[in-house]
C-alpha cells in the first residue's frame, strides 16, 4: 500500500524522507487501527512527496474507513481535511466542516 517494497532491504539512512514517512505510515497501519494520529505527516517533504502522502491518507480514510487526526502547520495539508479545528491560545476552535 505504501509503495516501498523495493526498498525493503535498505536501512533507514538509505531511504529518502518520503520513503521514511511511508515506513512510518506502514508501521502505524500494521495493527489495523481505527484511528491514526499523524503529527506533521508532510513536514520535511517536498511538494510532490507531500501530495503523495496526503493522497495515501485520503485513501486510508475513504477506502479503509480509518479516522485520521492530522496536526499540521502546512496550509496545503490542512486543505485535504474534511474538518478543520484550530488551536488558538490553548482553545480548540471548530472551523466550518468541509
Amino acid at each position: 500500500m505504501v509503495n516501498i517494497a523495493d526498498r525493503m532491504s535498505h536501512y533507514p539512512s538509505e531511504l529518502s524522507g518520503d520513503q521514511q514517512q511511508r515506513v512510518a505510515i506502514a508501521r502505524a497501519l500494521i495493527t489495523d487501527p481505527k484511528l491514526i494520529v499523524a503529527d506533521e505527516p508532510t513536514g520535511d517533504l517536498d511538494r510532490h512527496s507531500a501530495s503523495e502522502v496526503l493522497a495515501m491518507l485520503q485513501r486510508l480514510n475513504e477506502h479503509l474507513r480509518k479516522t485520521i487526526i492530522m496536526v499540521t502547520h502546512d496550509a496545503h495539508a490542512a486543505q485535504a481535511a474534511k474538518r478543520l479545528v484550530h488551536l488558538e491560545k490553548g482553545e480548540l476552535i471548530d472551523a466550518a466542516a468541509r
